[in-house]
């Protein structure tokens, strides 16, 4: 076991199976999870799997394509990113094209651009951006990261910006809450000191309690949260979610016998209550199953950053690891009934395919750190010696030069 994680390509290879894994229950879990509800509204219970399986079709490539990418093409492709949805999110706040079909928000949250029968979601997008472009000016900036005003500008304004137009423009706290997450990993990880540090998450903290206090909505779902008395209201999704994970005991009830999916869980069991559904389906195995793949794909990466020479890999690796572990993180926290519902997507696995395509992405950008690793591109450039070697030996013959 140790001479095989010792092996250059290990890192390369652990990060294509845990996603691979968790892609695959995924799918699963999609079509499990959304057929009821599918067949019920929308007349086919294959309506939301046939559609999640299209996303992975453009998913899956992007993915491979930035894996191959240098690091000067990702950072101009952070930079393309954040600029785009800036854009976006401008559209999705102040224009008609924020509004839904039936010119209802999305629970509340104005985070989707519509734009006729196609939907983008910009934040999925803007986390991958952000990282990218972060590390291109760190990296850039490297002999100046003592500085505090290299540290905080333009990067610390970047994210200020984003966070400011989702979360106080659109109203998606989760969303925000992520973002804000990433950024403090990637000021940590650079190196930022304690006391720049510090004085961040104060404000992010003012800034959340100011986003819940001011909101009644949010306001009720603590107080649910905390008597746990109101089951036809507020807190009816976050107890059947429970319910259910009682339900699945060790092994589960099978895949696809899900009961909280008929009623208890409705829209939320292919989403923000999926790992309910699997913990129903799959019991406490498949719990662990799950969280298990991503403490190892956290682990996994980092110690690509580790293993990184680079600032800009070093950043990239980092940042992509906090930003999946923290988000399955709070999913799964609310599926428990641990924190109030915060709408976040449980990575690879909830439907949506915002989410989907840029973690794919995201994991297409750690790959590409996990073969720029030193002893990676050592037997990269081992394995192609050989080929050099017989191209010029035939080379020489063909002209005349040798035997």
């Amino acid at each position: 076991m140790r001479e095989a994680l010792s092996r250059p390509a290990a890192d390369y290879y652990l990060v294509l199976s845990c996603t691979g894994l968790l892609v695959g229950l995924g799918v699963l879990m999609v079509l499990s999870s959304s057929s009821v509800y599918a067949a019920e509204n929308l007349g086919n219970a294959y309506y939301f799997f046939v559609r999640h399986m299209t996303y992975l079709a453009f998913g899956v490539p992007l993915g491979w394509w930035i894996s191959r990418r240098s690091e000067q093409t990702l950072g101009m492709i952070g930079v393309l990113l954040v600029i785009g949805m800036i854009v976006a999110e401008l559209l999705v706040v102040f224009t008609p094209l924020g509004d839904a079909a039936s010119g209802a928000s999305n629970k509340g949250n104005r985070n989707w651009l519509y734009l006729g029968s196609f939907s983008l979601q910009p934040s999925e997008f803007a986390k991958l951006g952000l990282i990218l472009w972060a590390a291109g000016v760190f990296a850039a900036k490297y002999k100046k990261l003592t500085r505090p005003s290299t540290l905080l500008f333009p990067v610390a304004l970047g994210f200020v910006v984003i966070i400011g137009l989702v979360v106080i423009g659109g109203h998606d706290l989760g969303t925000g809450v992520i973002l804000l997450a990433i950024m403090l990993a990637v000021f940590w990880f650079i190196g930022t000191p304690w006391y720049l540090l510090a004085a961040v998450v104060t404000a992010a903290a003012l800034l959340v309690a100011g986003m819940v206090v001011t909101s009644p909505g949010r306001v009720q779902r603590i107080r649910a949260l905390v008597s746990g008395s109101d089951t036809v209201g507020t807190s009816e999704q976050p107890l059947n979610a429970v319910y259910a994970l009682a339900t699945g005991g060790w092994w589960g009830v099978g895949l696809g016998r899900s009961r909280a999916k008929w009623g208890g869980l409705y829209d939320g069991a292919l989403n923000d209550y999926v790992f309910a559904v699997l913990g129903e389906e799959l019991g406490l195995f498949g719990t662990i199953v799950v969280i298990g793949l991503f403490l190892g794909l956290g682990l996994i990466g980092l110690r690509i950053a580790a293993r990184s020479t680079r600032v800009f890999w070093r950043v990239v690796a980092a940042s992509v690891t906090a930003w999946l572990l923290i988000q399955a993180m709070l999913n799964i926290a609310v599926a428990m009934r641990m924190i109030p519902v915060m709408g976040v997507p449980l990575p690879f696995i909830s439907y949506g395919g915002s989410s989907l395509i840029a973690t794919l992405m995201a994991v297409g950008a750690l790959l590409a750190a996990a073969r720029h690793e030193p002893e990676a591109m050592a037997a990269l450039k081992r394995r192609s010696a050989p080929a050099r070697e017989r191209t010029v030996r035939v080379t020489s013959v063909v002209d005349g030069k040798g035997r």
